[in-house]
């Protein structure tokens, strides 16, 4: 079974930036595509950023420009950098991988970020 783990969470004041990472217990390179995913409180869970398996990214509108997908194939992980965080993006974020175009079969444990000062 793969295991998805995710890293780099915390507290982190309004402006400020954390990367997070999601490590693959195997090759990422099968992956149809990864994605980060955020969960609020009392929220249904969101899409923030995917990347495919040909490279190709797309974002959440709440954080196109601040946010960034990116992965190391080497490394089996997928990066989230977040610049400019603000309060609202406070939530649990999910790594997901997809094994093919059917969804996302895989996902992390979740790592918790906040965003106050």
């Amino acid at each position: 079974q793969v295991q998805l783990v995710e890293s780099g969470g915390g507290l982190v004041q309004p402006g400020g930036s954390l990367r997070l990472s999601c490590a693959a217990s195997r090759s990422i390179v099968g992956f149809n595509a990864m994605a980060w995913y955020r969960q609020a409180p009392e929220e249904q869970r969101e899409l923030v950023a995917r990347i495919t398996i040909g490279g190709w990214t797309n974002y959440a509108d709440s954080v196109r420009g601040r946010f960034s997908v990116s992965r190391d194939i080497a490394k089996n992980t997928v990066y989230l950098q977040m610049n400019s965080l603000k309060p609202e993006d406070t939530a649990v974020y999910y790594c997901a991988a997809a094994l093919s175009s059917a969804g996302y079969d895989l996902w992390g444990q979740g790592t918790q970020v906040t965003v106050s000062s």
